[in-house]
């Protein structure tokens, strides 16, 4: 193989791999269906990630244990670790966690999650913004918000804005 086959090769290989990564919040966003759930601050800006708040899920939260300044669902101690689905009941205005288990929903809404770390993960903690609309959101959400999140038919979840209720 010549060297402008083998760039193109390794191009295509890490174009695919970008692609698989963002792949579960692009299908979100873009054949998701649209969910509001109750967020609180978690988390102000961090110099190393950029303009960001970190949410806290209190409807969705597995333990009544507090959030330990880290965004996450809390833990399931089921002596497991992996995928976990999160099936989700209209309460109001807002949605909140109904049951949890490791086998994936056959329908209904539900979140796809992950809890191969010290915390349950589904891909919706963090809320990255411009810079000049970090400060706002956080005081949005100090006197109460709603985070809505889209979530396509795979449980993968994206959150595309946080407003007031």
């Amino acid at each position: 193989m010549n060297r402008i086959t083998v760039t193109a090769v390794v191009a295509v290989g890490q174009l695919a791999l970008v692609g698989l990564a963002v792949a579960p919040q692009l299908s979100a966003r873009l054949v998701g269906d649209t969910y509001l759930m109750a967020v609180a601050p978690l988390d102000p800006i961090d110099p190393f990630r950029g303009a960001y708040v970190a949410l806290d899920y209190p409807d969705l939260r597995h333990d009544d244990s507090q959030s330990f300044g880290e965004p996450g669902l809390g833990v399931l101690d089921d002596g497991e670790e992996g995928d976990l689905y999160v099936t989700l009941v209209q309460r109001g205005d807002v949605w909140a966690a109904d049951e949890w288990t490791r086998d994936r929903p056959e329908d209904g809404p539900y979140l796809a999650c992950d809890d191969r770390s010290w915390q349950i993960r589904c891909g919706i903690e963090s809320f990255f913004l411009p810079q000049d609309e970090a400060a706002e959101t956080e005081g949005l959400l100090r006197d109460g918000a709603v985070a809505e999140v889209r979530i396509d038919g795979r449980g993968n979840g994206a959150v595309v804005d946080v407003r007031a209720p």
